[in-house]
């Protein structure tokens, strides 16, 4: 979890999948997913909520990591392991996952990347560049760090009260917060 732009997304999938076993899945890009899919019945839905910088009713993202889940440990058994990222990311997504997941998944640690909100929105404007995506741009950038800090930080403090968050400075160099990462994961596995 973090705001936007530490770029978690791309360092924990080249970490975790090659060195330790994980299936990274990320609530956004299986939003998007979902958002580009011909016939979906979420599709618009999902791009006025992302968009406007607003959190995707809980509903449509659980299904959409359910499925995804379901669908990796069909395929490989040994596959159950995954990094989630960008999940939950307010209150009412922790209860929807707490509900939906009870018993049949363990939260064993958050990694939480911590950056200076300018040098996450500098990033994703960078980004935006290259990636087409319709909310890297500073308006949906400034809401998405509003929702952030209103309803996300919440729920990283409650895992910090229960002693799961561990925190990466991810305003470092990228090789720097690999390291960071890669150290996590030697001793948490």
């Amino acid at each position: 979890l973090g705001t936007n732009g530490p770029s978690e997304g791309s360092l924990c999938l080249f970490c975790l999948l090659q060195k330790y076993g994980y299936t990274h899945l990320s609530a956004g890009d299986l939003l998007r997913d979902e958002r580009k899919r011909p016939g979906s019945q979420y599709g618009e839905l999902i791009e006025n909520y992302i968009k406007e910088g607003e959190i995707v009713p809980v509903e449509i993202t659980i299904s959409l990591l359910k499925r995804a889940m379901d669908q990796t440990m069909a395929a490989n058994s040994q596959k159950n392991k995954f990094l989630i990222d960008g999940f939950p990311r307010n209150e009412d997504n922790l209860q929807g996952w707490n509900k939906t997941m009870d018993g049949k998944a363990d939260v064993s640690f958050v990694l939480f990347f911590d950056c200076d909100n300018e040098i996450c929105i500098g990033r994703c404007l960078e980004r935006g560049k290259s990636s087409g995506r319709s909310d890297d741009n500073r308006e949906s950038l400034e809401k998405r760090i509003h929702t952030y800090l209103q309803s996300t930080r919440p729920i990283i403090d409650l895992y910090e009260r229960m002693g799961k968050v561990r925190k990466v400075d991810a305003s470092k160099s990228v090789d720097e917060v690999f390291e960071k990462v890669v150290q996590i994961f030697d001793k948490e596995g």
